[in-house]
């Protein structure tokens, strides 16, 4: 039986995923309370209500909710052990599902083919760990979803998405690619173009999001998109912008010899490498669940057309490029 016009509490919200996640549910029909500390940039809609709190500062930081009831909550902020475990406990007997954004940085075996629900996690960081950094995150994340899972049980369900993209990604990690191309000339490309690329449209993820809460579906859901080959992501990017700028492939060894870090060249993971299996991410259970993708060409397309009046960080500087493209591909004498 599929339910309209629920109130829902979101966690989080006015970035990036979960701003989709509440535009999505707006469109939908149902009445949308964000919780945010209220330190990021706000464009949501007027009708969404807004609640202020800190759940760092546990219980204290929720008194906000007061003693109100939702028809279920959306957690899209919870990246630590004390955040999860302060709202999980306060809302227990006050919404009807808790539904937690987790990734598919939890997989302990992240070399498999492909990554499934089912496999092996990475072990437990402990409750008490605070810090989130490229090492704890993962852990950190497998210890969230088992407190969401112990204090709610059947009216539980867990979303691990693979890397997002789309308009408002503050993140600049799948943008980088789609500006740099759009810049023209020569570029440093990773590999050879046989890896893969597999992201997920974050409204992708924000329709499902809905898709569970209406369904009141239970369980544990990979969200990843199309794997294309990073041939096939360039020739799709170039296509969206318009722009045929010119690959320079250069493999792995190539690029850690001459100083190239990994997060210069993001969302590349070769695909022999210890993480390779987290382009390979199947989502078989989610479409067999309702999930729709959007096609790469428009992903691509919808990025750029933000991403233009909208200046992205730089991960890769233009200097540091230029010199490994001079020792990568020379030009001539």
């Amino acid at each position: 039986m599929t339910h309209t016009g629920q109130s829902i509490l979101v966690l989080g919200g006015t970035q990036f995923v979960g701003r989709h996640i509440v535009e999505a549910l707006l469109a939908a029909g149902h009445r949308v309370s964000v919780l945010t500390r209220g330190r990021t940039t706000d464009q949501l809609p007027g009708e969404v209500e807004r609640l202020r709190g800190d759940r760092n500062e546990g219980a204290a930081g929720l008194t906000a909710l007061g003693n109100r009831t939702w028809d279920a909550c959306i957690d899209v902020s919870g990246y630590t052990p004390r955040q999860v475990r302060a709202s999980a406990e306060e809302l227990r007997d006050r919404v009807g599902r808790y539904v937690f954004v987790s990734t598919v940085s939890v997989y302990a075996e992240q070399s498999r083919h492909p990554v499934r629900e089912e496999d092996p996690l990475l072990p437990h960081a402990a409750e008490d760990v605070t810090e989130v950094t490229g090492e704890t995150y993962g852990p950190l994340k497998v210890t969230c979803e088992g407190i969401v899972e112990e204090v709610y049980g059947p009216s539980a369900t867990l979303l691990r998405p693979e890397i997002l993209a789309g308009p408002h990604d503050h993140t600049a990690r799948y943008t980088y690619w789609i500006d740099r191309i759009a810049e023209g000339g020569p570029f440093l490309a990773p590999g050879d173009g046989s890896d893969f690329v597999q992201v997920i449209d974050a409204r992708d993820f924000a329709r499902f999001t809905v898709r569970v809460l209406e369904e009141d579906r239970p369980g544990t859901f990979n969200l990843a998109g199309p794997r294309l080959t990073w041939q096939e992501f360039v020739n799709v990017v170039q296509e969206a912008t318009g722009v045929r700028a010119e690959p320079i492939w250069a493999g792995q060894e190539a690029l850690k010899a001459r100083g190239v870090a990994w997060y210069e060249l993001p969302i590349w993971i070769p695909v022999g490498s210890e993480q390779g299996g987290l382009m390979d991410v199947s989502n078989e259970k989610a479409l067999a669940a309702g999930l729709t993708l959007t096609d790469p060409l428009t992903t691509a397309r919808d990025t750029r057309a933000w991403s233009a009046a909208y200046p992205q960080k730089i991960l890769f500087s233009r200097e540091h490029e230029g010199e490994i493209l001079a020792i990568v591909a020379p030009k001539p004498l």
